[in-house]
């Protein structure tokens, strides 16, 4: 049967006192609307809406690199969560098949939950609400049941004392066919005490139908919700808490776990060592036997096996390190592929550059590839070598095995094992020194 995802999305969230949407609010670098929407992702929904009202040009905005096929809905008056989701009722119009409805500020949602609660609405029930047990219920909403079923969720603040006394509490998730999703919204009043239509007040109805509702539970780390820039650090927190335990079980060493940074796609091999306050954004894969030294920052980039990465390296999108090569100590590359066995140890930049393998690049070395309007590209030959503070001034190319003196400014291209000197002749003037400090002295003074 085919699934669409319904994610709710439209909130304010005006405590996290921000212009931008609550759900638009990264975690891992990544927005939270993007980690709920990614873990439904992985059940293959035929379908997926968003439903948007704050900052809907910004959410649409971000959807659009993220996910082009989602459809918006909007939201124009944030009424409660049966409104909310009753304004993908034109977009599944056509649809014949299940719904999860999520919520977009709830990242931690296992695909596993959301299957389970697939399962037991195709197998058992007609309506299936995600439940869970914290350790706190106060202000969430019970899940009353007799004899097994689901009978109604009731809202902490309409609640009766004895309803309170229930430690089963609502996560706001639901699973229904389309059909029974969109009818049994249409019955749901606003008399409660926020005059809101509650999503939740589908199970109340669906049991006046005759439905079957049943319950599936989570543990409570899955249904945290952020609706502050407090729980938001907190999310963050169990986010890299659980990259890292998962790094660590593949067979990755993280010196000093506490201050590694991951991104939702990093990618690390067996063998791998990390050392401390490394940061890992988005689009990193680092393969077997690699390290990477402290206070380096990677993102969109591939480390080869054995590759040496740091201290203090920055690695930028397009960049490529091959087997064995080596970046030092505050290198930076941004679209750069360093072929196995290259070295760029100390102090230089390369940008928009292909270095053949077993090159060695000399402290202080940049690749000049940006002219005020145009990028262009620098390649360095294989066993090429570079030496310090020299300047390529792209586009142009070192050949295989060359050498360029320290100091050059190269600007025309290097034949392969050529010795290239790009640097104006020295002039000694024998006794000059001393003449030009009495000449310092004598202005320093007229100056006081």
């Amino acid at each position: 049967m085919p699934l669409a995802i319904v994610v709710l999305a439209a909130g304010r969230g005006t405590r996290m006192v921000s212009s931008k949407p609550k759900v638009l609010h990264p975690i891992a670098g990544l927005p939270m609307l993007f980690h709920a929407m990614g873990t439904a992702s992985e059940l293959q929904p035929e379908r997926r809406v968003v439903v948007a009202g704050f900052g809907a040009e910004q959410v649409s905005h971000a959807l659009q690199d993220y996910a082009p096929d989602v459809e918006v809905a909007i939201q124009e008056e944030q009424l409660g969560t049966a409104h909310a989701a009753d304004q993908a009722r034109s977009a599944l119009e056509d649809f014949d098949g299940d719904v999860i409805v999520l919520f977009g500020d709830t990242p931690f949602i296992r695909t596993e939950t959301l299957k389970t609660m697939l399962d037991a609405r195709r197998a058992k029930a007609d309506v299936v609400v995600l439940g869970f047990e914290p350790d706190d219920p106060a202000r969430y909403g019970r899940l009353v049941l007799a004899d097994g079923r689901l009978q109604r969720i009731v809202e902490a603040k309409d609640a009766s004392p004895q309803e309170l006394q229930i430690g089963l509490c609502n996560s706001g998730v639901i699973c229904a066919s389309r059909k029974n999703l969109f009818d049994l919204i249409s019955r749901i009043g606003c008399g409660n005490a926020a005059q809101e239509y509650y999503l939740t007040d589908i199970v109340e109805k669906a049991n006046e139908a005759g439905l079957a509702c049943s319950v599936v539970t989570c543990s409570e780390d899955e249904t945290l919700g952020i609706n502050s820039r407090a729980e938001l650090a907190r999310a963050e927190a169990i986010f890299q808490n659980r990259a890292r335990q998962a790094a660590m079980a593949v067979g990755v060493t993280l010196v000093a776990p506490e201050t590694v940074f991951f991104a939702p796609d990093t990618r690390l091999d067996r063998d791998v060592l990390v050392e401390p306050h490394v940061v890992f954004g988005p689009g990193v894969e680092v393969e077997q036997g690699a390290v990477v030294r402290a206070f380096s920052h990677l993102e969109g980039c591939q480390v080869g096996r054995e590759a040496v990465i740091g201290p203090y390296a920055r690695l930028r999108p397009g960049s490529s390190i091959g087997a064995g090569a080596k970046i030092g100590n505050f290198v930076e590359t941004k679209n750069a592929t360093l072929e196995a066995g290259a070295k760029v140890n100390h102090l230089s930049y390369l940008g928009d550059a292909h270095v053949g393998a077993a090159a060695n690049i000399g402290a202080g070395t940049i690749t000049c590839n940006y002219d005020g309007v145009l990028k262009h590209r620098t390649e360095v030959g294989a066993g090429a070598f570079i030496g310090s503070n020299s300047a390529l001034v792209a586009p142009v190319s070192v050949g295989a095995g060359a050498i360029v003196a320290a100091g050059s400014v190269i600007t025309r291209e290097v034949p392969p094992e050529a010795l290239a000197l790009g640097r104006a002749e020295q002039d000694n003037k024998a006794g000059a020194a001393e003449r030009l400090r009495q000449r310092q002295r004598a202005r320093k003074t007229a100056a006081e």
